[in-house]
């Protein structure tokens, strides 16, 4: 038996789907505002992916979910990967008429399905339920949905407390956002979690 036999793989097959989705790193967030605090797509989605992790193990402990939530995070780490595609466009324009947010629907469909066909046929049945919204189990994408919307709460909060009044109203509009979401584990993430998010580091570490 030679080193072939023991390779699963008989040939090489090049893919460019991790190299291309690597470029979020360069897509700014929140680009009709002054920003005191810059923020990219890539930092975006490892904030949704560990809120989405602490909202699916609060959910499964303390009110009586049953969660794959390491599905979750997987799947919130990926979300927003199809904006290396379309850009990130801001709430405000993305829902500024039913039309426009139709077509930029379409537009993220489309830019799904088009990472998808970058990967390796054998690896794409895979991330059907990662990349394409649509397959995403509704439970997994309720608890991302309630991460991506207490992280633009955040960083709207951090941006005000910085003296960066560009954020007041629209810190206002995304808390209301969090008041309408009818989920236990987001009111205990609100309580716990959120007020230290204030703190300097010096009164963090007493």
């Amino acid at each position: 038996m030679n080193n072939a036999d023991l390779n699963p793989v008989s040939e090489t097959i090049r893919s460019h789907f991790y190299a291309y989705i690597s470029k979020i790193r360069w897509l700014q967030r929140w680009g009709l505002k002054r920003n005191v605090i810059n923020e990219n797509v890539m930092e975006h989605s490892w904030e949704v992916a560990t809120i989405s992790h602490a909202l699916g193990l609060i959910r499964n402990r303390h009110f009586g979910g049953t969660l794959d939530v390491n599905a979750v995070v997987v799947a919130a780490l990926y979300h927003d990967c199809g904006e290396v595609i379309t850009g990130d466009m801001p709430s405000p324009i993305k829902y500024h008429s039913p039309e426009i947010t139709t077509a930029y629907k379409a537009v993220e469909k489309q830019a799904e399905q088009e990472l998808l066909r970058l990967l390796p046929k054998d690896m794409q049945p895979d991330f059907r339920q990662v990349l394409l919204h649509e397959e995403i189990p509704a439970d997994h994408l309720q608890i991302i949905k309630a991460a991506d919307t207490l992280c633009a709460y955040i960083k709207c909060r951090s941006e005000v407390l910085a003296g960066n009044f560009e954020f007041s109203q629209a810190e206002k509009d995304v808390k209301s956002r969090l008041d309408r979401i009818e989920l236990p584990e987001v009111r205990y993430f609100l309580e716990t979690f959120v007020p230290s998010y204030g703190l300097t580091l010096d009164e963090l570490l007493k």
